[in-house]
């Protein structure tokens, strides 16, 4: 077979080059679809027909997956009952390439019928739909990157592009999250990152490795190999942390001291490590472990005192990452 890299990185373009030429038309009708469905005190019902359907699809996936109640509805199945679906609090988003309603005259009719305002995500202007809709967002394209300009490609993009836009303006309005977005996706790593607290990983009591700042590298090294944590502490009268040594820091004394055995506590101890609050999400523990390229924590309560320790080990064994 004929290598076809060429031929698809054009079509690549095409249609980039067409998500990006509706950007540019971006008007005020996007603000308001968006104060529509912040508005909205029911759910956003999405219908479209064919390839449109399929994109209204995970135009609602998306919807749900931020917190913005939304279902999708067959054009032809409302025709035979579902009507009842609608409500006059809702809000009905219709997708079509072409801009006639054909089996969606009927959703359109009922919208009017409820007082339920009408977004169209529409590839035709000047077409039916662009006249009956409240709010128009022009979602069309100068062609299709099919070679005969007929099958649905840079226009089915641009429509979920353009879905994806007012998801996220939507999720940005409502100052939606991780923790928000966590709370609706408790199964996956990423919903358990955003939910566990790093106080429910972290060693805590004997479990601490705490030595005095005056204590011997033999007191130091037995109690940092005892605790198996990989590090050892010191903390003040108030316990708070005042420093840190990590089999690291041992490992690079004994290359570059002599005698390093001669050494105090005090002398080896890096001062004011990083710390995290005990009560703290998880996914912030694994941020200043990633920003700082270290494997353990101390964490500390609201006036930073010393609670535990944690280690990257204990989040990777957890499985939530």
């Amino acid at each position: 077979m004929s290598d076809l890299k060429k031929y698809a990185r054009d079509i690549i373009r095409q249609e980039a080059e067409a998500v990006l030429a509706m950007a540019d038309r971006l008007d005020d009708s996007f603000n308001n679809a968006v104060d529509v469905i912040l508005d909205c005190k029911g759910r956003v019902i999405v219908a479209g027909m064919g390839k449109s359907g399929l994109v209204g699809k995970k135009i609602v996936a998306t919807f749900n997956s931020t917190g913005i109640s939304s279902f999708f509805l067959h054009p032809a199945e409302a025709m035979h009952g579902d009507l009842g679906l609608m409500r006059s609090d809702d809000v009905l988003m219709l997708i079509s390439k072409s801009g006639r309603l054909g089996e969606m005259d009927m959703l359109v009719s009922t919208a009017r019928r409820f007082g339920v305002k009408i977004i169209a995500l529409c590839g035709t202007p000047a077409s039916e739909l662009f006249t009956r809709a409240d709010i128009v967002l022009d979602c069309s394209v100068e062609k299709e990157a099919c070679p005969n300009n007929l099958v649905p490609t840079s226009s089915s993009t641009a429509t979920l592009v353009m879905g994806d836009a007012l998801a996220v303006a939507l999720l940005k309005a409502r100052d939606f999250s991780a923790s928000d977005f966590a709370e609706l996706h408790p199964g996956g790593s990423l919903g358990h990152r955003l939910l566990i607290r790093v106080s429910e990983l972290h060693h805590i009591g004997d479990e601490i490795p705490i030595v005095s700042t005056d204590a011997s590298m033999s007191e130091l090294t037995i109690e940092m190999t005892s605790k198996r944590l990989g590090c050892v502490l010191t903390i003040d009268s108030e316990k708070k942390v005042t420093g840190i040594f990590t089999d690291g820091d041992l490992r690079r004394l004994a290359q570059n001291a002599g005698n390093f055995f001669d050494y105090t506590a005090k002398q080896v101890m890096v001062s004011k490590p990083k710390t995290v609050l005990a009560e703290a999400l998880l996914d912030a523990a694994l941020a200043v472990m990633e920003k700082h390229a270290i494997t353990q924590l101390a964490t500390v309560d609201a006036d930073g005192r010393l609670v535990g320790v944690i280690h990257l080990h204990d989040i990777l064994r957890s499985k939530l990452v």
